[in-house]
């Protein structure tokens, strides 16, 4: 089990039984977290939270949850399905998670190159 919290602490969440991680590079993502946003994805009922999560309607689709203290961008939930992304940035210590696949990378700033050999999909 990973635990996370948000930069102010209120709001906390444990992981457990991470599917996948990955680096998002989609315009909403950098806009939200200032660069690409990696993530890990669980199943709902593998995230617990404490904290009151404030949510925002990024899409018809798809909502962004963040900390109202300290504004920390902590998952990305698609309304129709039972998975959960978190912020791995979040994690308290370390998570042991490795990236597996960059995301949207059609959509990458023109400022930086993904220099690894993680998988790239362009949306």
């Amino acid at each position: 089990m990973l635990k996370g919290s948000c930069n102010c602490r209120a709001v906390t969440f444990t992981v457990r039984n991470v599917i996948r991680a990955s680096a998002c590079h989609c315009t909403q993502c950098r806009k939200q977290s200032g660069h690409h946003w990696a993530s890990g994805l669980v199943a709902d009922e593998d995230l617990t939270t404490q904290g009151e999560v404030r949510w925002y309607a990024s899409s018809d689709v798809a909502r962004r949850g963040f900390c109202p203290t300290c504004g920390s961008f902590l998952f990305w939930k698609m309304d129709s399905e039972p998975k959960i992304s978190f912020s791995i940035g979040l994690i308290d210590g370390p998570s042991g998670i490795r990236l597996e696949r960059h995301i949207f990378t059609a959509d990458k700033g023109d400022y930086y190159d993904i220099a690894d050999d993680v998988p790239q999909r362009e949306n």
